[in-house]
């Protein structure tokens, strides 16, 4: 028996590692629970009458439609708004996930609302959840809003918006006379959260929110989805603070997005023309890659686009593989010029107030990011069957963690906020997550697996620990957790009212400062963990880690470093010769 409870621990730790931060997608809220209609929650809005429910004090409204179901001819296509209804609409559950993995409906562009009862002019958090843009969903019980709402008195906006294929593709025969620039764009999901803001500024005063005093905050990819839009002029205006939780922005070039492989400037191995490649074949009309691409380049534009039009959600998704947790590889948030800048890098476009909408913002990390994701693959972690049982180079695996870690902070936060403090001069916030007081199994620890890992932080922001995260979370550390979230939560609501997490908003908490930019060991960086929350200096620059990571052994794991190398120093920070030395081959 007790052999038994181990083997389905140790279940969990892979479900944990190997779905990533989509852990959370299994948590989703009761399908069979119903709320019922609460007739002081009917309200009018731009698509017609609707009515809610209400939850200890909140008004909740859920899987309303922002946007006409993008199906048919609106597959890629820029979304459009929904259309006016005289029928009552009840909404009382969440609206269908976006397609991932197999699961998920086209039809699936819905708004969430949360709002304390009788409230008026608060401000409003808009949240954007993660998943690689390419799983993930609103409906997630994490994500519910109604606790940020009841306890710090903001309105919580959540959406889903279109993933993967669906959501970020290009190709050229989708381009006809009668297509936007919007639609040629390729950024669908970007269109669809930005189309999300426009429905908030129409209607969140109905639900007692201040359209003038918006923050959009996001994990994960829907940090990179925040910053995107920070970097957006078809955003400006819809926003007016932001929040970026273990982001940055990686921006993905036209050719990337589209060419084949070996054209003169090469696509990306998932690029639109390089899918269509494989959907050929697997529809049996091509032997391989070579045929498949002789076959496109003949085809008319209107047969390519019929090819894409026929395939289901499910078999375009297909043809990306199947990577953690069901994200995808597929490039996304392209710098086409009209949706995105194009042509700058997001260090340069967030270097001038010119190229961005100038907010204020928080920028942060957790401690130990990289750790969901090695996990299982690690030479370092010791496995029985798929599933980890302990450790055979812990301080390998923790090393690797450190670099890949701070690497992703670097990018992150201190480039991005450097360049936006020199840029706007001021109200610019960091912080780095720390908690990891989690259980141990004996035969794995948690704090050693997970630390302060990619998305742990997503309870603790929203207040909510479903039990399956029990597993993770001891019993006797709930007390501890508790008073971490409260902090956690009087800093962003702080900051949703004020622009500045300040002390939070009972003014009881450490004072959080601004961002410095200076060489000065000054505390610039909020430091959130269990034991306390503290100001301290975290800063870190690309040239400084990267001279330690030369320097570093790593002959238990040379390929693994070569592999951080070229994921760590990507784009500017590159060497060709400096990868050849460490021995590294493509």
């Amino acid at each position: 028996m007790i052999k038994k409870a181990l083997y389905v621990l140790a279940s969990i730790v892979a479900l944990i590692v190997c779905s990533g931060i989509y852990l959370y997608n299994y948590l989703v809220p009761d399908a069979t629970a119903d709320n019922l209609v609460n007739h002081a929650t009917s309200r009018t809005i731009s698509t017609g009458p609707i009515v809610g429910f209400n939850d200890k004090g909140v008004d909740a409204w859920l899987g309303m439609r922002y946007a006409q179901a993008p199906i048919g001819v609106l597959r890629w296509r820029a979304p459009k708004a929904a259309k006016k209804s005289p029928e009552t609409v009840d909404a009382l559950s969440f609206g269908s996930a976006c397609p991932q993995s197999a699961r998920g409906s086209e039809d699936c562009l819905f708004i969430n609302v949360w709002s304390p009862e009788n409230s008026k002019s608060l401000p409003v958090m808009f949240w954007i959840h993660g998943g690689g843009n390419s799983v993930g969903e609103a409906a997630t019980s994490i994500y519910d809003g109604s606790r940020l709402a009841r306890e710090n008195n903001v309105v919580l906006v959540s959406i889903n918006y279109r993933l993967g294929p669906l959501g970020w593709f290009r190709h050229p025969a989708l381009r006809t006379n009668d297509t936007t620039p919007a639609d040629n764009s390729g950024n669908y999901g970007t269109l669809d959260i930005i189309l999300a803001l426009q429905w908030v500024q129409e209607n969140i005063q109905q639900f007692g929110g201040d359209a003038t005093n918006v923050t959009v905050f996001g994990e994960s990819a829907g940090a990179f989805d925040t910053l995107s839009l920070m970097a957006s002029p078809l955003a400006t205006g819809l926003f007016h603070k932001a929040i970026s939780q273990s982001g940055g922005l990686n921006l993905n070039s036209i050719a990337s997005a589209e060419n084949y492989v070996d054209d003169d400037e090469p696509g990306h191995p998932l690029s639109s023309q390089e899918t269509v490649n494989q959907l050929l074949i697997q529809l049996g009309k091509a032997s391989d890659r070579t045929a498949a691409k002789k076959l496109q380049m003949g085809l008319q534009a209107s047969e390519i686009r019929q090819l894409l039009h026929d395939a289901s959600p499910f078999e375009l998704i297909a043809l990306y593989g199947n990577g953690m947790g069901g994200m995808l590889g597929n490039p996304d948030l392209f710098a086409d010029g009209h949706v995105i800048p194009k042509g700058i890098s997001a260090k340069e476009i967030f270097s001038d107030t010119k190229n961005y909408n100038s907010v204020p913002i928080i920028l942060g990390t957790n401690r130990d990011e990289v750790k969901l994701f090695m996990g299982l693959g690690h030479p370092g972690v010791d496995k029985i069957g798929n599933l980890p049982s302990g450790f055979n180079d812990l301080a390998g695996y923790n090393r690797d963690s450190r670099y890949g870690t701070q690497g992703w902070k670097i990018r992150a936060v201190d480039q991005l906020a450097d360049a936006m403090l020199e840029a706007r001069g001021g109200d610019v916030y960091a912080y780095r997550f720390d908690i990891d007081d989690w259980r141990d199994l004996g035969f794995i620890d948690f704090k050693d697996l997970l630390g302060a890992a990619h998305a742990l932080e997503l309870p603790f922001v929203f207040g909510n620990f479903p039990k399956p995260l029990r597993v993770i979370f001891p019993d006797a550390n709930q007390e501890k957790f508790e008073q971490a979230s409260m902090s956690m939560r009087s800093y962003w609501a702080n900051f949703a009212y004020t622009g500045n997490p300040g002390r939070g908003q009972n003014n009881d908490l450490e004072i959080w400062k601004q961002w410095d930019s200076s060489a000065n060991d000054v505390p610039r960086i909020m430091i959130i963990d269990t034991d306390e929350i503290r100001m301290q200096n975290d800063k870190l620059s690309m040239a400084h880690l990267k001279q330690q990571f030369l320097a570093e052994d790593f002959t238990n794991n040379p390929q693994g470093a070569c592999e951080m190398y070229e994921r760590i120093f990507r784009g500017d920070a590159y060497s060709q010769s400096e990868f050849e030395s460490m021995d590294c081959h493509h």
